[in-house]
């Protein structure tokens, strides 16, 4: 039998990351934010951070969280919102590689105009997933240090795959560029008629002493984002084709990279007892139905990871007074039976 969503948390009282993705529009943001105002409520230092270019918390929370600045939420104690800035991350980031790129050309002896080679690395279709991830590291080694629980709320699921994928090929990469920039220097002072000047100038290589330093935080994140006592990776769904596919198969890339799934939440379910009362309605009838068939299949795909079902509301959730009643029915047991007509 699934575990429950309380089940699942209070199995690992050690959590501290946890992600939250989806299809754009199956209320991943929403989802983020109940999970960091329950965790608050008990007492936990929260933070919740929009890794979203598209930022949704100040909508949900009904108060301006915007900026990139950390900002505590209003009414809820012990709880903290940040909407990650893209813009001044990959302006950050593109400054870091121009920087890199100079010092390569300046160092390999190149008199040429570093214009280029700067544009070509900024233009990579990953740098701004990378420069986002490489934000993400930030947060989870320094800038949330005094959390005790940090929800990460990630772009729709094919941009949050990306990302938590480069866990790994970050790795790879930083590993073979620590090593060319080792071989080059070598050769480097090999080549050179005053050794001991161009031995010193190695020693104090900039490019070398960065790419150890990027090496050796993401060498300490990744041993945060495997380890299953401490990160968990939440899918959101609807009770649709499209989302459950997504889902289903993503959850298989995630594990790929050995990315703890905490498990999956059914959004936007219609209520049997919504649906008797609405008898007349015939769209409301037909949605039900076609409804009750992907619950089935949710069931049967996915069953043991389903933690809870949140019901279709009659409006927007927006504000405290809607978190709180999303966080009465998305912590209560996992019944698909209420969303079922038999």
């Amino acid at each position: 039998m699934a575990q429950t969503l309380r089940e699942f948390l209070d199995s690992r009282p050690n959590l501290r990351y946890i992600f939250t993705g989806g299809k754009g529009g199956v209320g991943k943001t929403v989802t983020a934010a109940v999970l960091a105002y329950q965790f608050a409520l008990e007492g936990k230092k929260t933070l919740v951070a929009s890794l979203n270019p598209v930022h949704s918390l100040t909508s949900v929370f009904g108060q301006n969280l915007s900026g990139g600045q950390f900002r505590q939420v209003e009414g809820v104690p012990n709880l903290w919102a940040v909407e990650v800035d893209a813009s001044d991350v990959v302006a950050r980031y593109r400054e870091n590689i121009a920087k890199r790129v100079r010092e390569f050309l300046k160092y390999a002896d190149i008199p040429v105009d570093a214009g280029p080679f700067v544009d070509i690395a900024v233009t990579n279709p990953a740098f701004e997933e990378s420069a986002m991830f490489d934000k993400m590291i930030d947060v989870m080694l320094n800038e949330a240090r005094d959390f005790d629980r940090i929800v990460f709320d990630t772009a729709a699921v094919a941009n949050a795959i990306r990302l938590i994928g480069l866990s790994k090929i970050y790795g790879l990469w930083l590993s073979r560029m620590i090593q060319s920039r080792k071989e080059a220097l070598s050769l480097r002072v090999q080549l050179s008629f005053r050794k001991e000047k161009v031995e010193e100038e190695v020693r104090k290589d900039p490019m070398l002493a960065d790419l150890l330093d990027m090496n050796e935080r993401f060498t300490q994140v990744k041993k945060l984002l495997v380890d299953p006592e401490i990160t968990a990776f939440f899918f959101v769904t609807l009770p649709l084709t499209l989302p459950i596919s997504v889902v289903r198969r993503f959850i298989q890339q995630v594990q790929a990279y050995d990315i703890p799934v905490g498990g999956v939440i059914v959004n936007s379910c219609i209520r049997a007892d919504e649906a008797r009362r609405a008898a007349g309605d015939e769209y409301l009838q037909n949605k039900f139905q076609e409804q009750e068939g992907y619950i089935r299949i949710i069931q049967e795909d996915l069953g043991p990871l389903v933690r809870s079902y949140i019901p279709l509301y009659k409006s927007e959730v927006h504000g405290l007074d809607a978190l709180k009643e999303v966080a009465r029915d998305m912590f209560a047991p996992a019944d698909a039976s209420l969303y079922l007509a038999s």
